[in-house]
């Protein structure tokens, strides 16, 4: 254990510290929430010589702020922002104690994304303590609350906090600085028959016909439709039924059917253009739906220049040549929406994070923690 990097058993105490998001445990369960975790951040910061202060969200849960400031006066902010909340199952229990096996820690979060935290405070706090301050340049680790479930943290950020002159937004993505990904809308439909006798059931309407209609002509149809639209980094936007339900017992004529559908989204395309497409589709289909969004929002894409000069410095310091794009959603969307440029960027793969046995490359994480090191140092 002795010989593991700073990073490494930063992550090694921060996984065994639970944090998962309210949303996947009983209320009241002692391993929900960010505020342990945030505050064993908060006191690493502040004896790094850190400005620490924390931004209410909701009742219970605040974002964590911790600043460098430069000598003179602030021209320019970066953020460093992953966030703090894990998921729960699978395996809740056995991975919220932290193992080392064959050079991967494992554990809750240790990908998604508590080694994006351990990196990110590690490399701030070892610049802190190099007493070099870049010039006029205002450095901030931002905790961020809630991403694993409606990105309250990063919206509530994005409305309220100094907007910077780039986010870097933790995920695990295998060190590759990611400049798009896709957006995220949740719908549940719902078709509306009439109830019967199952001995009779020409005296009713029956909604799982209806709705069985509607889910043929949203994965063949619909789906062909947007196989049409690509993006030089995303490829196509997509759809998926996710679940349905509909009915009570055999006997009786459902009179309620219900889907959700995940409809993945490019640059451009909103909530409401989703909307009219799927209406369209299902107008043409002869069926009529109710539509109900499951998030208090849809996550928007990611779409930041490439070519702006903060972005071309993260990736001559993680010896990329070009920027990449990613399928899922994360809070750099919301970030950026807020006026903050925002790329992608961390260790680990992405491939590990909810998993049963969830973990992340100890070299992943130390050449992390260096790159996000020597992008810091060069910012003067």
């Amino acid at each position: 254990m002795s010989r593991l990097s700073p990073s490494a058993r930063l992550l090694r105490e921060l996984i065994a510290i639970p944090s998962v998001n309210p949303a996947f445990l009983p209320p009241g369960d002692p391993r929900t929430g960010e505020a342990a975790v945030a505050d064993f951040l908060a006191g690493i910061a502040r004896k790094a010589g850190l400005e620490v202060q924390r931004q209410p969200v909701v009742e219970g849960r605040a974002n964590l702020i911790a600043r460098l400031t430069p000598a003179g006066r602030v021209r320019r902010r970066i953020l460093l922002a992953p966030h703090l909340d894990t998921v729960g199952l699978p395996a809740l229990d056995t991975l919220l104690t932290p193992r080392v096996i064959r050079n991967r820690l494992q554990g809750r979060g240790a990908c998604d994304t508590k080694g994006c935290v351990a990196a990110m405070m590690t490399a701030l706090c070892a610049l802190a303590g190099s007493g070099k301050r870049p010039q006029g340049m205002e450095i901030t680790f931002l905790g961020l609350v809630d991403e694993e479930h409606g990105q309250l943290g990063s919206r509530h950020y994005a409305r309220h906090g100094p907007a910077a002159d780039l986010a870097i937004v933790g995920e695990p993505t295998r060190l590759e600085v990611v400049s798009a990904h896709k957006g995220d809308v949740w719908l549940e439909l719902r078709t509306r028959g009439r109830s019967a006798h199952g001995a009779t059931p020409h005296l009713g309407r029956n909604a799982v016909h209806l709705m069985a209609r509607v889910v043929e002509a949203l994965e063949t149809t619909y789906a062909a439709q947007l196989k049409r639209r690509t993006h030089p980094l995303l490829g196509s936007p997509t759809v998926n039924v996710g679940s349905i339900r509909g009915g009570t017992q055999p006997n009786i004529v459902p009179e309620e059917c219900v889907i959700t559908v995940d409809r993945r989204t490019l640059p451009g395309e909103t909530e409401a253009t989703v909307r009219r497409e799927i209406r369209s589709v299902l107008e043409a289909a002869g069926v009529a739906v109710q539509f109900t969004n499951l998030r208090l929002g849809a996550c928007p894409a990611l779409e930041t220049d490439p070519a702006q000069p903060l972005v071309q410095a993260l990736c001559r310091a993680s010896g990329r040549r070009r920027t990449v794009g990613v399928h899922y959603f994360c809070d750099a969307a919301p970030l950026s929406e807020g006026g903050t440029p925002a790329v992608v960027f961390g260790p680990g793969d992405i491939a590990q994070a909810h998993t049963r046995d969830e973990w992340i490359s100890l070299d992943s994480l130390d050449r992390g923690t260096a790159i996000l090191a020597r992008f810091l140092r060069s910012l003067d």
